[in-house]
């Protein structure tokens, strides 16, 4: 999720290039890079990697006069963030530049094709590949040349091209946001309104497949083979502050609203369009994936949380042992490790030292270590065999949510993978978890559409003493998590209890002031689950249900009920806990608490 700037029109473009950056440093600080044509039409390229405070005083007193120009903020997925990484990515001919923000699937194979058509291309990045298929097409019209290479490519994107001797941007989306501002005699465009609200309130938003032709005068936008369509001009009254948060109050409440882009970007590449489960970072690791005879995911915190529902996939579908350990744990009670022991680590920022320090241990012992982050570069990339990015975007928020969903994402298409692998993911069971998969983006955002009772739901209980929340089987780590939640943000009590258990002890807890919070989807185990939860009712203990849409018999025991669609199994978390992040968040905002930076909390732990 990067930042995306660009200006065309009579003030200096640096100037404002910059400014829009700093408002879109959030969204991605791996790297920064900016393009201008001065006076004389020559065009000036500098990034860094880093900050934005790199490329600042690489280009300090050195910044020449010019109209037009893009810019950049890097979140990195393909390829580490060093200098030749960043963005902008220029063609063979130095004329045409291109900044990206989104996934191209098919990347290999075009970069494979222009290579053998005697490119060069010099970064590890997906996006250089664009700039040279622009290149190919390009007979003196950039929009043109540009409509041209989308129709190439498979993914996910927002860009914006520039072409030495036009006077013109081009920007395009699909599937990831991208917004034009116009004003008298200027244009702008970028990823996110915060980058220009200082110069103009008047935006478009490009829709699906838009590609827009930016000149001072205005603009003009067609779909991706050229035919021309209508978009409404609209009027923004936010604040330049509130924009960084794209309107929301906090940027924990617009991180839960980005899920369904996380959870897009999270299994592109990895779910073909015929629904078939492919990990290239996978690639010439399938006999170690055979041999092994145990797994051990190692975590922390939310991360752990996931890594639950990771080891009951593998368990499930392989028949192998699986767990989950606290990395904090770890060390200090090892299993038997060898190289019959693939260990998954799976840390958000891939610097969590107590996730760190087992997974060097295991390594010292011989493990195949597969990593799953959400961090390029982090520590965590050196100490694995294999990496898998979750590709979630940044998370500003202390308390995880996107990242959360994506991790539990990756790990089940992970467990597919390995699966597969061993010859153990039957052709129905892959296509089925595959349209899953695929389905799982539109019904995060079905599941956000259907929680509007949700801020009113949290007034009700905000003065509860405490809170239970139950589930069973894959449901288990979707209460931990939404319990885990509560606690962060809003500083009331909760506890996370696999539903069975209640009866062995935690029951004596509730009461009319104790609800209980029930994650009752769809599963093998629902009946078992209804069963617990009457149990807790019949001690007077309210009842919130997370349920299935359709479910007939939720309401005869629970007092509330938030509705969720439809998932396999596997991936019912995903969904769930969705309603629960958005009820700690509105019951943390009624008790005043600060949201985005809980007390006591940090965002990595980077120490024992």
């Amino acid at each position: 999720m990067c930042g995306i700037v660009g200006y065309t029109g009579p003030r200096e473009a640096g100037t404002i290039l910059i400014e829009g950056l700093k408002r879109l440093e959030y969204r991605g600080y791996d790297s920064a890079g900016i393009a201008l044509v001065d006076e004389d039409g020559d065009l000036f390229v500098e990034k860094r990697a880093g900050k934005l405070a790199n490329l600042q005083t690489a280009i300090a007193n050195r910044t020449p006069h010019a109209a037009i120009g893009l810019a950049h903020t890097r979140w990195a997925t393909h390829g580490r963030p060093n200098d030749l990484n960043a963005h902008p990515h220029q063609d063979c001919t130095g004329e045409i530049t291109v900044i990206h923000n989104g996934i191209i699937e098919n990347f290999r194979d075009l970069r494979d094709g222009l290579e053998a058509r005697g490119h060069r291309l010099t970064s590890e990045t997906d996006t250089e590949a664009i700039a040279h298929l622009i290149e190919e097409a390009y007979t003196g019209d950039i929009a043109e040349a540009t409509r041209a290479a989308l129709r190439k490519l498979e993914g996910a994107y927002a860009l914006v091209v520039m072409h030495r001797g036009e006077n013109r941007l081009v920007g395009a989306r699909q599937d990831v946001p991208l917004v034009v501002g116009v004003a008298d005699g200027e244009s702008f465009l970028a990823s996110d309104v915060a980058a220009i609200l200082a110069h103009t309130n008047r935006v478009i938003y490009l829709e699906e497949g838009d590609v827009a032709d930016i000149r001072p005068s205005g603009v003009a936008i067609t779909d991706i083979h050229g035919a021309p369509v209508e978009r409404a001009v609209t009027t923004v009254d936010w604040s330049p502050e509130s924009a960084e948060k794209g309107g929301y109050e906090h940027f924990m409440l617009k991180e839960i609203h980005e899920q369904p882009t996380s959870l897009r970007q999270a299994i592109a590449g990895r779910v073909t369009r015929n629904d078939r489960i492919w990990l290239e970072e996978l690639e010439g690791f399938d006999e170690t994936l055979r041999t092994i005879d145990r797994v051990e995911l190692v975590a922390c915190g939310t991360a752990y949380y996931a890594a639950l529902v990771g080891a009951t996939a593998i368990e499930d579908w392989i028949g192998i042992p699986a767990r989950a350990t606290f990395g904090s744990e770890f060390r200090y009670g090892p299993p038997p490790l060898d190289e019959r022991t693939l260990v998954i680590a799976v840390t958000q920022s891939g610097e969590t030292a107590d996730t760190i320090a087992p997974t060097r241990l295991a390594r010292e012992r011989g493990c195949p270590i597969i990593a799953v982050t959400n961090t390029v570069g982090s520590a965590i990339t050196r100490e694995a065999h294999r990496v898998l990015f979750l590709q979630a975007g940044p998370e500003i928020a202390v308390a995880a949510s996107k990242t959360f969903v994506t991790q539990v994402t990756t790990l089940v298409v992970l467990a597919a993978a390995i699966a597969k692998a061993r010859g153990a993911l039957g052709a129905e069971q892959e296509l089925e978890l595959g349209a899953a998969l695929r389905a799982l983006p539109e019904a995060a955002a079905r599941a956000l559409q259907a929680a509007t009772g949700v801020p009113e739901l949290a007034r009700r209980y905000v003065n509860s003493r405490g809170f239970m929340y139950v589930g069973r089987g894959y449901t288990y780590p979707a209460a931990l998590e939404g319990a885990l939640k509560l606690k962060e943000v809003s500083y009331v009590h909760a506890e996370g209890y696999a539903a069975g258990e209640m009866k062995h002890g935690p029951i004596s807890l509730l009461d009319a002031e104790c609800p209980l919070v029930a994650v009752a989807t769809r599963s093998s185990v629902y009946e078992k689950v209804v069963s617990n939860v009457m149990e807790g009712r019949a001690r007077d203990a309210r009842v919130i249900a997370i349920a299935t849409e359709g479910d007939s018999q939720v309401e005869r025991f629970a007092d509330d009920v938030c509705w969720v669609p439809d998932t396999h199994e596997a991936l019912s978390a995903v969904l769930a806990i969705i309603p629960l992040q958005l009820f700690a968040y509105h019951v943390a905002v009624a008790r005043g608490t600060d949201v985005d930076q809980p007390r006591n909390l940090a965002k990595s732990v980077t120490v024992e």
